[in-house]
């Protein structure tokens, strides 16, 4: 954008001289440092090999940010939301196994990226994108919508089955001691009888 308005500019001023009228006053050159966060704008303040080197330290200390790990590819894919229904543990799994190493360098990570993206048919700059934006390294919160979902689905009674089930009425509640003990039932019918008293008294 700037190499442009300076273009302009010259152009401006060669039209000028040509028509003998006197060429506007010259503007002021722009500061370095002006022209420094100019060319920042449209940069993302962390980059893609920022945060790689950032996650390949991650839990291991004695790690100089040039090798990663599955286990902390992994973990930065999930931080990104990578890792979904789409790609999973095992995906990255298979691919980071093709290129036979414990931990792989930058240039073969991006390799790793490209397989993947192609394999499962994701566009690979998206999955950049999120790698680089998905903040430093930490744990995973797990909102308080997600929280609440998971606490109905286990205290969901109707969903239940086995010996767990027989603890509770149609409604949800709670039989107590009824639901815990074998209750012996003297009415002659076999155990798990469904059709009790239903036989017609008549024959």
């Amino acid at each position: 954008m700037l190499l442009s308005v300076v273009a302009h500019r010259s152009t401006m001023s060669d039209a000028a001289a040509a028509n003998g009228s006197p060429s506007p006053a010259p503007t002021p050159e722009v500061p370095a440092t002006e022209l420094a966060q100019l060319a920042l704008e449209d940069e993302p303040k962390i980059s893609f090999s920022d945060q790689f080197k950032a996650f390949s330290k991650f839990g291991d200390s004695k790690s100089d940010g040039k090798l990663i790990t599955l286990s902390q590819s992994d973990k930065w894919m999930k931080q990104a939301k990578v890792i979904d229904k789409k790609i999973t543990t095992t995906d990255t799994g298979i691919h980071f196994k093709k290129f036979k190493a414990m931990k792989i360098s930058l240039s073969d990570y991006n390799k790793f990226l490209d397989d993947l993206a192609k394999t499962k048919k994701v566009e690979l700059s998206e999955i950049k994108q999120k790698l680089a934006s998905c903040g430093a390294p930490g744990v995973v919160s797990v909102s308080a919508g997600k929280a609440a979902a998971a606490v109905d689905r286990l205290t969901d009674t109707s969903k239940y089955t086995g010996s767990h089930k027989e603890r509770f009425d149609a409604s949800g509640k709670g039989k107590g001691i009824a639901g815990r003990r074998n209750v012996v039932d003297g009415s002659g019918y076999v155990s798990g009888y469904q059709h009790k008293d239903t036989y017609d008294n008549a024959h």
